[in-house]
């Protein structure tokens, strides 16, 4: 039996970071115990992103990087400025946190609507993931004989509880369901191939929150979500933590 180890990654990037979930979680981890050495919070436009900069200003462990996952060479930029501050240590902790909505259906939907939530919901954490494959299996190989875990090395890719086929059961959103779908496999894919690099890959499923694309009558706060992400993250230890979907707010699993 695995013993639960508090969450103390020391370095961690994530991306999405001016609002919502994505700042939301910049707050939690450097609430945490021992907050990490190294906090990269990526988003499109950072000269936009007010909240998250005065936060930066306050914390000298957070670095306000640009990425924007549609574009390989702004993944490539974030990447060597990063391997340049964490050094030999390498990454312990990417999070994909950026996403696009998607709610057209069948009579409505376009090449170009499922084209877009393509690119930014499974594609982008793919090439996120290929690019800082590099520095995750650097920070893994400092603790070979430790479990998988979030403060060994990890890849967490935020999904969603619609991109489920085997609890779909109102249809509809066809690019966004469908693009988080493809998120879940390569996801799925990821454990897979990186088990031997010792370096853990899930999915989580935030719950319905309350932000700009959760919408007013969502159900739960980012607080409350992401109070819920952070005992989930906490408790993925070993092999069996890696390659499943977890709701974020109750810890359980949900059906791919």
């Amino acid at each position: 039996m695995l013993i639960t180890k508090m969450l103390s990654p020391k370095s961690v990037l994530i991306t999405g970071c001016n609002r919502g979930i994505g700042l939301e979680f910049v707050k939690q981890f450097l609430q945490l115990t021992k907050p990490p050495r190294f906090l990269f919070a990526c988003c499109r436009n950072p000269e936009q992103a007010t909240d998250l900069n005065v936060i930066a200003k306050s914390n000298s462990s957070v670095t306000v990087l640009q990425i924007d996952v549609t574009k390989q060479e702004s993944i490539d930029k974030a990447k060597a400025y990063v391997a340049s501050k964490v050094e030999g240590d390498g990454l312990n902790l990417l999070i994909n946190n950026s996403g696009l909505v998607g709610r057209q259906g069948v009579e409505d939907v376009t090449r170009e609507d499922m084209l877009k939530c393509y690119e930014v919901n499974a594609i982008g954490p793919l090439m996120m993931a290929q690019a800082f494959l590099p520095l995750l299996r650097q920070a893994a190989s400092l603790s070979p004989s430790e479990p998988l875990s979030c403060n060994k090395a990890a890849i967490i890719n935020m999904s969603t509880g619609v991109a489920s086929i085997s609890e779909n059961s109102s249809g509809g959103r066809y690019p966004y369901r469908a693009s988080k779908a493809a998120l879940n496999m390569i996801t799925s894919n990821l454990s897979l191939d990186l088990k031997t690099d010792g370096i853990l890959c899930t999915a989580i499923h935030p719950g319905w929150v309350k932000t700009e694309m959760g919408g007013p009558n969502a159900l739960i706060s980012t607080e409350e979500s992401l109070k819920g992400i952070m005992s989930v993250l906490e408790k993925l230890q070993g092999e069996e933590g890696s390659g499943k979907f977890y709701h974020g707010v109750r810890g359980d699993l949900i059906g791919w």
